[in-house]
């Protein structure tokens, strides 16, 4: 009788030119490996670095079940169809992307904390933005959770796809804002790279540092694997898994 392996745990994010962002998603599958080191941890990208995903599922899976998490904030088109088609296949299975979550909350209640935040400041949380109607929804879960962490308003801008645009979220903040106020940015995004130089870009006054590195985010990324880790070893097989390959 052959003993199923324990699944591949594949931390899939979106990939970036920038150097810090590398590091900081980086950060991540180290914490995934010091948090659980009988995981076999490997990473992949859908955009920009490589090892490519597609590739990266194909290979583990000959070998053990394979749990793509994405490490991205929300779901959207790498989630639904770069996710979706590369674990299309017996043996894999793909976690839900990263939020909404209540830690991802505390993360930027910290992150706004290091930056200084005060009480005459207004505050604007930052995303990288969708089309897909389920991010935004994800993301105005996030911004309300960080509403009754702060105990005061919280408004959304966006980076691309949905609106107000981040520089228009900034903008508005501004007129409400008392005497000696600022405008303070809460970066809802997970690392350095394109998105976090327009934030830069938009007029705030503050702006807050991205994510990661956390340990948190981690744990929240093992969250996602233990999910359906039972999933992919439900339909692994080797023979299954070769011809997939």
């Amino acid at each position: 009788m052959t003993t199923t392996p324990a699944p591949v745990l594949v931390g899939c994010s979106h990939g970036t030119d920038s150097h810090a962002g590398r590091a900081a998603i980086a950060s991540i599958l180290v914490d995934l490996a010091d948090l659980r080191p009988d995981l076999d941890v490997r990473e992949a990208f859908v955009d920009v670095q490589q090892p490519e995903l597609p590739d990266v599922v194909a290979g583990a899976v000959v070998d053990a079940p394979t749990v793509v998490v994405p490490l991205l904030l929300s779901t959207g088109f790498h989630v639904k169809t770069d996710v979706a088609e590369a674990v299309d296949r017996p043996g894999a299975a793909a976690g839900r992307p990263m939020g909404p979550d209540p830690r991802l909350v505390e993360i930027l209640a910290d992150r706004l904390a290091a930056a200084g935040l005060r009480d005459d400041d207004a505050v604007v949380v930052a995303a990288a933005g969708s089309s897909d109607p389920e991010a935004a929804t994800a993301v105005r879960e996030v911004v309300a959770g960080l509403v009754e962490r702060l105990g005061r308003p919280v408004t959304v801008g966006y980076g691309a796809g949905a609106h107000p645009r981040v520089p228009v979220a900034v903008a508005d903040a501004r007129t409400t804002l008392a005497p000696g106020g600022r405008v303070v940015v809460a970066s809802y995004l997970l690392a350095p790279g394109f998105f976090l130089d327009r934030v830069h870009e938009a007029g705030a006054d503050v702006v807050a540092a991205p994510l990661a590195p956390d340990v948190r985010l981690a744990q929240i990324a093992l969250d996602r694997f233990d999910e359906v880790s039972a999933q992919a070893s439900a339909t692994w097989a080797p023979s299954a898994s070769h011809a997939g390959a």
